[in-house]
């Protein structure tokens, strides 16, 4: 018998690799939050140990937050317009006019033929007041529960576009058809089949508390574009795919046909849907570029979830 003992008793195995490699990690922690610094080595911290579910939390109170701001800056717009009714009513007819000089201007046929009979004017009413406030909600959740990885720069984009079409609402205000003569207001005449107001498409009693100026560009085509587009690139099925490029065709016809918009106005809801797509590809680009780091943790790039 050895008289020294069992030396693996009085002395425990020590798993010299292991340590070696944990020791390892430590020291990179450390030297990577020195480079990073205080705020980013604090995100790092909060996305490597934080909870999936608490990770998502913070992600949809973020996302409610960037809602609530763009949803104040629309309302800014009301208050920015409010005695711009002159400047808006000649911009209106200056518009007509340039689409009548090049021939570009349906908006009289389609309003005649569509606001004649009910049940074209109706369903159009009812996709104009409706669709806007719920499609577009859908496809954002849509892609936020089955297309994390594209989530933030396509709720970006659709941001930019939003602030770009607020901008122009405030800079050049422009009365819409409707509310020139020659066109019928098809949601007014049909009112009383919906829960819209006279005034616009806003619900009965709120109808003051909307811009009613805001028809350059139209968001709705917009936000009908970028709702197109994504179902077009991430839907898996035909059916998906071809709704997406049927959506925004169908809106363009609608909101001239009800007289809410010009086809100028069409136009410009598709441009500002690619430049706001420009414009947060050359900054998501120019973010890495210049802080790779803080850039991983910016809203462009992240995913709703917390990673793995």
């Amino acid at each position: 018998m050895d008289p020294m003992g069992d030396s693996s008793m009085a002395h425990p195995r020590v798993d010299l690799p292991v340590q070696s490699h944990r020791a390892g990690v430590a020291r990179s922690r450390a030297t990577r939050s020195a480079e990073d610094g205080p705020i980013v080595a604090a995100a790092r911290e909060v996305r490597e140990h934080a909870h999936p579910r608490a990770w998502t939390a913070i992600r949809g109170f973020r996302e409610i937050l960037l809602i609530g701001a763009v949803y104040s800056l629309y309302d800014l717009t009301r208050f920015l317009v409010e005695g711009a009714h002159a400047a808006a009513f000649s911009h209106a007819r200056s518009l007509l006019t340039w689409e009548a000089d090049w021939h570009l201007d349906p908006e009289h046929a389609l309003n005649k033929a569509f606001s004649a009979h009910g049940v074209l004017a109706l369903p159009s009413d009812y996709i104009y007041a409706t669709l806007h406030y719920v499609v577009t909600p859908v496809v954002l959740v849509w892609l936020w529960r089955r297309h994390s990885g594209s989530y933030s720069r396509a709720r970006s984009t659709l941001m930019v576009a939003t602030v770009l079409g607020l901008v122009g609402f405030s800079l050049l205000p422009v009365a819409p058809p409707r509310m020139l003569p020659g066109f019928i207001d098809t949601m007014s005449k049909y009112q009383h089949y919906g829960w819209w107001s006279g005034d616009a498409s806003a619900p009965r009693g709120l109808g003051q508390d909307t811009n009613q100026f805001a028809a350059l560009p139209s968001l709705h085509v917009g936000w009908a574009l970028w709702c197109g587009w994504q179902l077009i690139v991430h839907g898996r099925h035909r059916i998906t795919q071809v709704l997406g490029a049927l959506y925004p065709i169908v809106l363009s016809i609608v909101v001239i046909a009800t007289a809410n918009h010009y086809l100028v106005d069409v136009v410009a809801g598709f441009v500002v849907i690619g430049v706001a797509a420009l414009i947060v590809r050359g900054f998501a680009s120019l973010a890495w570029r210049l802080w790779p780091r803080l850039a991983s943790f910016s809203p462009l790039n992240s995913s709703p979830r917390a990673p793995v």
